[in-house]
């Protein structure tokens, strides 16, 4: 399994980034699909989690009402918008999947909020 992430970049506080993260097979043999992120000198903490049997979503209290995590199983991509950016969410952010098999992540993209 393979998780390429794409969409990442440098935007101002307050704008809008949205990344994506194309599974090299179909999603709904996962468990669950969506972001984690990691901060320079910090551990990896969920951004948001969705079951691909369409249950409900994980969502980080720091990043709930901002970001939105979907999932379009027509073209194996899970995606997370992310609006009113603050350089608090700086960080590079992984995509996560997971089945029966074992935990999948990406290579990750790096995401930078300028005050």
């Amino acid at each position: 399994v393979q998780l390429v992430e794409s969409g990442g970049g440098l935007v101002q506080a307050g704008g809008t980034l949205k990344l994506s993260c194309a599974a090299s097979g179909s999603i709904f043999g996962f468990n669950a699909m969506g972001w984690y992120r990691q901060a320079p000198g910090k551990q990896r903490d969920l951004v948001a989690l969705m079951a691909t049997s369409g249950g409900s979503t994980n969502i980080a209290e720091s990043v709930k009402g901002r970001f939105d995590l979907s999932i379009d199983g027509s073209k194996n991509t899970a995606y997370l918008l992310m609006n009113r950016l603050k350089p608090e969410d700086t960080a590079v952010y992984y995509c996560f999947a997971n089945d029966l098999i074992g935990n999948y992540w990406g290579q990750g993209t790096q995401i930078t909020v300028s005050s």
